[in-house]
């Protein structure tokens, strides 16, 4: 396929170009002038294309459209402690907000648990065209949720959960037993098997990062506090009150995934809620991704969300990384996606105008090299 007379957003250091893109084998094999023949030819004179749009927290596909319990797998509420669950037995890639979202340059996202428990169990990264979510995952796991704040006071208030202190206690319960249990294994021991514990030794060994749902202030500083105290790996999913405590994010080195910010503030957490945020934090240099939450703002208006934090004083550039190379660094995959870079994904998205301008069009949405979708 080759790809011709388009503008180009490479997210790479030389943003935007005009030239050609030759796609091999499901992978991006030469951007510049192409005399190469091949039988595929998108004529993209006047037209933009961008790198496949990432969203790095949502439940797409574990939320079914127009259905009410029987398709909704987002949240396993028998307990507060389900780090054993994953999203991959969860995702139905048939659901009609998993096309929409590749219609409209979604390529890829991390989906998984909600925010109702306290640990929530493991999301996956999948490209947004298949049938089958296992063909789909570019990587499971790829990280494990964890919530802080109402949500979980909200589900377990009759029962388990009556304050924010016992909610870091119950994670740091958790974090110390997963200690403990691989030590022994690690000794040549045999201790009895337990599947929660099992499924938080990636995290005690950095190898996943827990995905840690915090709104306000105090609960975005205690998932520093806990994240230091154990040496693990984290993300602050959300950070609806990031631009408070800005210097202190900054300072812990953690990167952030803000939004949504489309949605009424319908709890007390989202007092701050607001499209400047992503300003204030890339502002401060620290690594930013914008997220819908989808189902919460439908998968398909990511780009919509990102130009009105643009609106809201990002620029257009650093508008297009939050979903694009950001989201992707974060989830650890900007070796395959992200960006136009030879030998990269041939993730694209073809527009005829700014993805960032809500009355822009998709004309093409191609996944590993495949047109998935064509306006036409």
């Amino acid at each position: 396929m080759i790809i011709k007379n388009a503008k180009i957003y490479t997210m790479e250091e030389n943003n935007v170009q005009e030239g050609d893109i030759l796609v091999k084998d499901g992978k991006i094999a030469k951007i510049g002038s192409i005399d190469e023949q091949d039988e595929q030819v998108i004529d993209a004179k006047g037209m933009c294309v961008y790198p496949g749009l990432i969203e790095a927290h949502c439940h797409l596909g574990m939320e079914e459209s127009a259905i009410r319990m029987e398709g909704n797998d987002v949240n396993e509420m028998s307990e507060p402690l389900t780090p054993q669950v994953r999203a991959i037995d969860g995702c139905n890639p048939l659901d009609e907000t998993v096309v929409n979202a590749c219609n409209a340059g979604i390529t890829c996202v991390a989906a998984g648990p909600g925010s109702a428990n306290v640990i929530g169990g493991t999301f996956l990264a999948y490209k947004t065209h298949g049938i089958s979510i296992d063909e789909m995952a570019i990587k499971n796991p790829i990280a494990m949720k964890c919530a802080f704040g109402e949500n979980p006071k909200r589900v377990y208030q009759d029962s388990r959960i009556k304050t924010r202190m016992n909610i870091a206690a119950m994670l740091r319960e958790t974090l110390f037993k997963t200690k403990e249990y691989l030590a022994k294994k690690e000794n040549g021991e045999q201790p009895a098997f337990d599947m929660k514990l099992e499924a938080m030794i990636p995290v005690i060994k950095k190898e996943l990062p827990l995905k840690c749902h915090a709104h306000r202030a105090d609960d975005i500083l205690t998932v520093i506090r806990i994240a230091k105290e154990f040496d693990v790996k984290v993300t602050l999913d959300h950070c609806t009150d990031g631009a408070i405590i800005v210097d202190q994010i900054k300072a812990s080195g953690y990167p952030v995934i803000v939004g949504p910010a489309l949605t009424h503030k319908s709890k007390f957490e989202l007092a701050h809620n607001s499209f400047k945020t992503p300003k204030v934090m890339n502002d401060a240099g620290i690594l930013m991704a914008i997220t819908t939450d989808s189902p919460v703002v439908p998968q398909e208006y990511l780009p919509l969300c990102a130009g009105l934090a643009m609106k809201a004083g990002l620029s257009e550039m650093d508008a297009l990384k939050a979903i694009t190379i950001n989201p992707a660094k974060i989830l650890g995959l900007d070796d395959r996606i992200g960006s136009i870079a030879v030998g990269k994904d041939a993730d694209l998205v073809i527009c005829d105008g700014s993805i960032l301008d809500p009355q822009h069009t998709v004309s093409y949405t191609i996944i590993n090299g495949e047109v998935v979708y064509c306006a036409q």
